[in-house]
């Protein structure tokens, strides 16, 4: 038997037979289905090297997104990437290049695109790079304020998703919790867990109240509040609780700080109104009634808050998280097993997860020597405007003026917001390269075309520092066309711009692998147990680590003895209100929790506005597998599914099936017509990741394959963290009635001799 593993799940497989789930997973991935067939599809991957017409003929970026390739040999495409860097550093300095890349192209260790790029470009003179995440932008610059503790710190002693099943009495689920988007994490899983917790929970009696516009997959009670406006409903619940004199006063004086001008704002005495269930029931669109029961039920039960992941990629996302936060302080039981508060159950795989964190080693990637760097949804405006100021955490900072974008497994023009925006701006730096294995967006934007192999061509070890299961990840199918692996391009450009030694170390993959393996035998030893040499476990395949599990209870530790383990906040404790957030003078996030209606929210819509709800998809990972046969068989007359309220598609005379073009100032799209009763009326839910087709059909520009992002804001969401906000969005839909137009992106772009 031989492995191998994604960010979706790990599979096992006998030579030229099937991927088959990983025996042991109680709940595989649905997008796994669809990985092989995307790996070897020829129309889709990149076979060999090419270059931009335009680029060859000096037009500095002006035909960028809508030119023609020539092929050429590696030595011919590693001398253009390699003399086209050279040249931009000799002219501009290494603050001129941006280094973009995003860890989910492959779930191994060792070939992972980013590290491979980053020890590049380090050994290049450096390059400006990017800080934190799409995922989680505004939890992790506002965590370390009001927790001290950063985002992965706090993911890390997660309270185990066992004692949340074993003690909790009622989980409210603010953004709701889905086996849809547990279905992966970031370098890779063994198992898949939410599911069954769910289930396990439901069977004992557990209350589960998921607050989202749309249904989850909690099975109990469904409160679908108006997106947008879940900090109006937490304080309403924070209101209640301390109006009927329940709030736990001990917890508060001892373990938070603030707590008196917060509860002025909750009780209205610093602006005159007071935050009571009746004003917050006409904003969130829930009943009055409903959540001050729910208030009364939270203080009455053993309860866990837990926050969505989603709920920060929106303006004013941190409200929602430290609203939470002061809820579960107001109630008192953080810090217990089972309960208190939680962010990112269901977001990903391992969150919540009972098992031993061990620090695996990881390619290293040796020091940056340029300091510069943005916020990561900030690319757009960093290359449309260089010079310009803007703030980030406290700081006023400036952009800088990128002469050259290195990319390298990912895919901006899936994950950013406004693509229409992001292309223009996407012209603007004098050269694009691109590793990749398929002609995304990205590549087919790109000057500089570098075919890399795909995760099923490899081999490489899962090592993951919250599974409890090693593996060999052994090489499924042969490498498609001339595709070479991250490393070894890296190391062919490093070798023709002087430094080959430096990067390789004298080693190959063989090497590095090898490498990895001596270092995490030191790692194992250090944690209380052996691993066995490489030979032996690449034979075996597989390695389970002894006494894996490990129940941890987030906070417990600060909870036990808050004087000997006082938080790395400005005063040891939560903080309720910051006087370093309130200290920046920001009037995007206050220095405590507060109500801010977002410009896009339908409690200021025009009545036929839909609130545009772009989730995780179901049938692949981010634009990953969308050429798929999973993705593709789950597509509307091949265009991504839009699903509507069938009230709401029987008001806009749409059916089943049907074509929709969904717009607003932004932009437009096509999408297929699909009906769901598990969202609000008033919503429309069309998730992410379709490869991005923009065409001039009928004169104007639209979107035919269906990709929110060209709808989106591309906006940060407040001047603390510049986080995206793609859950802001209002749009319009009407039934499409014309010709449905072809793809453009099932087959490879146009190549000129």
């Amino acid at each position: 038997m031989r492995y191998t593993s994604s960010h979706w799940g790990s599979y096992q497989f006998e030579p030229g037979g099937p991927l088959l789930p990983l025996t042991g997973d109680p709940d595989p991935s649905r997008i796994g289905r669809g990985w092989a067939s995307a790996s070897q599809d020829k129309q889709s991957r990149i076979l060999r090297p090419a270059v931009r017409r335009g680029w060859l003929e000096s037009d500095r970026g002006r035909n960028r997104c809508r030119d023609s390739y020539v092929e050429v040999t590696w030595d011919r495409a590693i001398a253009l990437a390699a003399d086209a860097l050279g040249e931009t550093v000799a002219a501009h300095g290494n603050g001129a290049v941006f280094g973009g890349s995003y860890g989910w192209s492959s779930a191994g260790r060792f070939h992972h695109a980013q590290s491979q790029m980053r020890r590049f470009l380090n050994l290049a003179g450096g390059f400006v790079a990017s800080r934190d995440t799409y995922s989680h932008a505004a939890a992790e610059v506002l965590y370390p304020h009001i927790l001290g503790l950063s985002n992965k710190a706090f993911q890390d002693q997660m309270t185990a998703m066992p004692l949340v099943a074993e003690h909790c009495e009622l989980l409210l689920a603010v953004g709701g919790i889905s086996r849809r988007t547990a279905q992966i994490t970031s370098s890779g899983t063994t198992t898949h867990e939410i599911g069954p917790w769910l289930a396990q929970m439901r069977s004992k009696g557990t209350r589960i109240v998921e607050l989202s516009p749309t249904r989850g997959d909690g099975n109990g009670e469904w409160l679908p509040i108006r997106p947008g406006t879940d900090t109006a409903c937490l304080l309403a619940l924070a209101y209640e609780i301390h109006s009927a004199g329940l709030a736990d006063e001990a917890f508060l004086h001892r373990y938070t700080s603030g707590w008196e001008t917060f509860r002025d704002y909750l009780s209205g005495a610093s602006d005159g109104t007071p935050k009571t269930a009746d004003w917050a029931a006409p904003i969130c669109d829930l009943d009055a009634q409903v959540i001050r029961d729910l208030a009364h039920a939270l203080v009455g039960s053993k309860s866990m808050i837990t926050m969505a992941w989603s709920l920060q990629r929106a303006e004013y996302g941190e409200q929602p998280l430290w609203a939470g936060l002061a809820l579960a302080s107001l109630i008192g039981q953080i810090g217990q097993p089972g309960t208190g508060y939680a962010f990112g159950y269901g977001s990903t795989t391992p969150v919540g997860r009972a098992a031993r964190l061990i620090p695996w080693p990881s390619m290293p990637k040796g020091r940056n020597p340029i300091a510069d760097f943005i916020p990561v949804a900030r690319i757009a405006e960093m290359l449309l405007h260089p010079g310009e100021t803007y703030k980030y955490n406290g700081e006023t900072r400036s952009y800088p003026d990128i002469k050259l974008v290195w990319w390298t497994g990912g895919n901006p023009f899936h994950h950013h917001q406004d693509l229409n925006r992001l292309e223009e701006a996407w012209g603007r730096p004098e050269t694009v390269i691109v590793n990749d294995h398929t002609w995304t967006a990205t590549a087919r934007r790109a000057d500089i075309v570098l075919p890399a192999t795909a995760p099923l061509e490899r081999e490489d070890i899962l090592m993951n520092r919250r599974d409890p299961t090693l593996l060999w990840m052994s090489q499924y199918h042969a490498p498609v066309g001339e595709a070479l692996d991250d490393h070894e391009i890296f190391s062919r450009l490093s070798h023709r711009m002087g430094f080959g030694g430096a990067f390789t170390e004298g080693r190959d993959t063989e090497g590095w692998l090898a490498w990895l393996w001596q270092r995490s035998r030191e790692v194992a030893e250090a944690e209380g147990f052996a691993l066995p040499d490489l030979a032996s476990f690449r034979a075996e395949g597989r390695f389970d680590i002894p006494d894996a599990s490990e129940a941890r209870i987030a906070l417990a530790e600060f909870v036990s003895d808050p004087d000997s383990h006082p938080l790395a906040t400005e005063t040891g404790r939560i903080t309720l209100t910051n006087a370093t957030i309130g200290g920046m003078k920001l009037s995007s996030c206050p220095a405590h929790p507060t109500w801010m209606e977002p410009r896009e929210c339908l409690t200021r819509a025009q009545p036929d506005e839909l609130h545009l709800v772009s989730g995780q998809p179901d049938t692949r990972l981010h634009s990953q597998n969308d050429r798929g046969a999973e993705a593709l068989a789950d597509k509307v007359a091949g265009r991504e599914a839009a699903s509507f309220h069938p009230d709401t598609a029987a008001a806009l005379g749409l059916a089943e099936g049907d074509i929709v073009r969904l717009y607003n100032d932004r932009g437009a799209c096509l999408a297929g017509v699909r009906l769901s009763d598990g969202l609000r009326r008033d919503c429309v839910s069309l998730p992410t990741g379709a490869w991005f087709d923009p065409q001039t059909i009928r004169g104007s520009r639209l979107e035919v394959h269906g990709n929110p992002n060209a709808l989106t804001r591309d906006e940060g969401c407040s001047d603390l963290s510049q986080g995206n906000i793609a859950h802001s969005c209002l749009v319009r839909a009407e039934k499409w009635c014309h010709e449905v137009p072809d793809l453009s992106i099932d087959t490879p772009p146009l190549f000129t001799p």
